[in-house]
């Protein structure tokens, strides 16, 4: 796989070795990343963790990035990297913030990219230039681009905000309805990733995570104002109008549930979930209506 820029040797000539004793289909999207990702001079390292970095990748497995921002720069990444993802690289819809990702000093993205007639997970993991050799440290990440110290350096940006406040800042900012329902599909394509392979612990993690989001998603639309924070005063607030209430028998159906959905109910149940989304917040589904569109198609594959 061949990048961009200047490559750290002994990364390359990991993940060449990697690439020609197993190479996944997910491969050719990893190197189309890097390709895309080392155009932009704010990057100054890519590693690869997960799966595809041990050489133990099957169809399933997601691409695992972390993408070295320089730290003066930090914030304009953060700013355009659903852009980026989307139109560069065939994400179909921006990304989740990633709030299951361990803290390595950056922040976490989860994107969904259609690539050869499958729809694969993509962990990016922005982090600022000056912690990436920590997490090469700590993760055993393999580094795979390095920028050359050679290289003319970008000029300042205008306005410095440091990467802590601009991480501090993105975790602040409640999320939106369409935000949400983003978390709500993201973690049903992961859910369905888990039955597959029997990782059914696992399945059930993320399970209450996606019911978790679909009931945040139902008070962001319906109480906005609320201070109240998970489950607290939920019939109280919602449950006074005739769509709360709506919607909230919906969410104790899937509750209800004794155990996790097979793949089949589990497509039944997120379709159904966008359904009441639609009811609930109608301008959230109309605009991420292709994106949706797109989604139940590749869910509904086997």
């Amino acid at each position: 796989m061949m990048l961009r820029g200047q490559m750290a040797a002994p990364g390359a000539a990991a993940m060449e070795t990697l690439a020609s004793v197993h190479r996944p289909a997910q491969f050719g999207l990893l190197a189309r990343a890097a390709d895309v990702l080392t155009e932009s001079r704010q990057v100054s390292a890519l590693l690869v963790r997960g799966s595809l970095a041990r050489g133990t990748s099957d169809r399933l497995s997601d691409i695992d990035l972390v993408v070295g921002v320089e730290d003066e720069h930090f914030g304009n990444f953060v700013d355009v990297v659903d852009l980026l993802m989307t139109t560069a690289l065939g994400a179909i819809m921006p990304g989740w913030r990633d709030s299951i990702v361990a803290d390595m000093g950056g922040l976490g993205f989860v994107y969904l990219v259609a690539h050869e007639e499958r729809l694969y997970q993509f962990d990016l993991y922005a982090a600022p230039a000056s912690v990436i050799s920590g997490i090469v440290q700590t993760t055993g990440a393999r580094e795979i681009f390095t920028r050359s110290s050679g290289e003319p350096s970008l000029p300042n940006p205008a306005v410095f905000v440091a990467p802590n406040d601009v991480i501090s800042a993105t975790w602040a900012r409640p999320a939106s309805c369409s935000e949400l329902l983003v978390e709500v599909l993201v973690l049903g394509l992961m859910i369905k990733k888990r039955l597959v392979r029997g990782q059914t612990f696992m399945a059930f993690g993320e399970w209450q995570l996606l019911l978790a989001a679909f009931r945040d998603l139902i008070k962001t639309a319906l109480v906005p104002t609320s201070q109240s924070r998970g489950w607290y005063k939920l019939l109280d607030e919602v449950g006074v109008t005739p769509i709360g209430r709506e919607c909230l028998d919906e969410l104790s159906v899937l509750m209800r549930q004794p155990t996790v959905p097979d793949p089949v109910a589990l497509a039944e149940t997120v379709h159904q979930i966008v359904a009441v989304v639609e009811r609930a917040a109608p301008q959230s589904v109309e605009q991420l209506r292709s994106a949706i569109d797109a989604y139940r198609y590749y869910l509904d594959l086997p």
